[in-house]
C-alpha cells in the first residue's frame, strides 16, 4: 500500500484490478468452493468505484475505512466481511500520512485482526497465504507483490482447512486459493500506483 498516494488513483487501481479478474476468480472458485468470488468481489468493488467522486477527497485512512464498509454491505459470502474488516482495520491503524514503519505497522494491525475475524492462520490455503509472505516482503525491504504471487500460487499444492474448501478435504488439492489469487491482485494494483509516486 503506498504511502501519501493518490487516494482516487489507488482505488481505482484496486477496483480495477478485481473486476479485470472476476471471472478469474469465479472460476478458480467454482473449482473448490460457492463458485461466486470474483461475482461477489466485482459487486463489491464496482460498488466502490460508484462512490469514488467522495472517496477521492477523504484522507486515505478515512477513504479506506469507507471502502471497508462498502464491501461489508455489498460482497456476499465470506469475503465481504473478510475484505471489509482489513480495509476497516488498516483505515483505523493507519495516520494520515504515514511513513514507511507506520504503513508496516497498521498493515501488521490488519493482518492480525484479519486472522481473527477469519479464525485463520497462514498455512490453511486462504487469503492470508498471499498476505502474510506479502507482509514479511515489505517489511525486509524485499518485493511484496512477488511475495504475494508466489505464495497464491503456492497454495495450490496445499489442502484447504478453513472455509467451503475445507469440506472438500484432499479433494482441494491441486487448486489455488480465490482468496490467496483476490489479494495478490490487490497487492500488486496498490504496489503499482505506489511506483508511480514521486
Amino acid at each position: 500500500m503506498p504511502v501519501d498516494t493518490d487516494v482516487e488513483k489507488l482505488i481505482a487501481a484496486l477496483a480495477e484490478a478485481v473486476i479485470s479478474h472476476a471471472d478469474e476468480l469465479t472460476a478458480l472458485d467454482r473449482a473448490i468452493g460457492d463458485g461466486d468470488h470474483g461475482l461477489n468481489m466485482r459487486r463489491g468493488f464496482e460498488a466502490v468505484l460508484k462512490q469514488l467522486p467522495s472517496l477521492a477527497g477523504q484522507p486515505l485512512p478515512e477513504a479506506l475505512k469507507a471502502v471497508g464498509m462498502t464491501l461489508v454491505m455489498t460482497v456476499g459470502g465470506a469475503s465481504g466481511p473478510l475484505y471489509g474488516t482489513l480495509f476497516l482495520q488498516l483505515g483505523k491503524e493507519l495516520p494520515a500520512g504515514a511513513n514507511r514503519q507506520e504503513l508496516c505497522t497498521a498493515l501488521a494491525a490488519a493482518l492480525t485482526a484479519l486472522k481473527l475475524r477469519g479464525k485463520s492462520e497462514r498455512g490453511q490455503k486462504t487469503m492470508i497465504d498471499a498476505l502474510e509472505p506479502a507482509l514479511e516482503a515489505f517489511q525486509q525491504g524485499k518485493d511484496p507483490v512477488a511475495a504475494a504471487l508466489n505464495a497464491a500460487e503456492a497454495t495450490i499444492p496445499m489442502q484447504a482447512q478453513r472455509g467451503r474448501a475445507a469440506f472438500l478435504g484432499e479433494r482441494s488439492i491441486g487448486h489455488m486459493d480465490p482468496g490467496a489469487r483476490s489479494s495478490a491482485l490487490l497487492i500488486a494494483a496498490a504496489a503499482a500506483v505506489g511506483a508511480q509516486q514521486p
